[in-house]
C-alpha cells in the first residue's frame, strides 16, 4: 500500500529537481495527527500548506473556493475521504468520521484536554478518545520528519507541539 505514494513522491521530487518548482505536501492536520500519511510518500515536499488545517476545514475551504464556479471537482468533495491505497478503501475503515475525529484532536492538541475532559465535553466514548490520543502520540516520529507547516491555529505541529518519541505513557 505504501509503495504507491512513495513512487508518486519520488516522481514529484524528480520533477521539482528538474524544474526548480517547490513540492507542497498534501497532508492536513487531521491526517498528520493520526499518522494517516506515508513517510517519503504524501509527506514528500518542502512545505505543508494545509498541515495546520483540519480535514473538515479543508472541505469547508474547498466549498468556499467553489462558491462561484467549480474549481475543485465536485466528485472530490462528495466521495468519502480515502487514501486510495487499495480498492474500496475509506478513511473511516480505520479512523472515526472526521466530524468526530477533528474535535477530539483539537481538544487534545490545542486545548491540552485529557481523555476524560474530552469525553465529558464531547460526549464520545472513552475508548475512542484513547484510541485517537494513542494515534496522535504514536505518530510523532512522522511529524518530526514532516515539512514545515504554515501555522494558522493556536497550536500547530512542529515546534508548536511535540511529544517524546521513545517515551511510554498511559492515556
Amino acid at each position: 500500500e505504501n509503495l504507491q505514494p512513495r513512487i508518486r513522491g519520488s516522481l514529484l521530487m524528480a520533477l521539482s529537481n528538474k524544474t526548480g518548482a517547490l513540492v507542497l505536501t498534501t497532508g492536513n492536520k487531521s491526517e498528520m495527527a493520526c499518522g494517516y500519511c506515508t513517510l517519503y510518500g504524501d509527506m514528500v515536499g518542502a512545505l505543508a500548506v494545509i498541515g495546520d488545517v483540519y480535514k473538515t476545514e479543508v472541505y469547508a475551504l474547498s466549498r468556499w473556493v467553489n462558491r462561484e464556479r467549480e474549481v475543485i471537482p465536485e466528485d472530490t468533495l462528495t466521495k468519502p475521504p480515502s487514501a486510495e491505497l487499495r480498492p474500496g478503501q475509506k478513511d473511516t475503515d480505520s479512523l472515526p468520521p472526521y466530524e468526530v475525529l477533528d474535535p477530539i484532536v483539537r481538544a487534545y492538541i490545542e486545548e491540552y484536554s485529557s481523555a476524560e475532559e474530552i469525553v465529558r465535553s464531547q460526549g464520545v466514548e472513552l475508548e475512542l478518545v484513547r484510541k485517537v490520543i494513542r494515534l496522535v502520540e504514536l505518530s510523532e516520529y512522522k511529524r518530526q520528519q514532516a515539512a514545515p507547516v504554515l501555522k494558522v491555529s493556536r497550536k500547530s505541529f512542529g515546534m508548536g507541539r511535540r511529544f517524546p518519541i521513545a517515551a511510554r505513557r498511559e492515556v
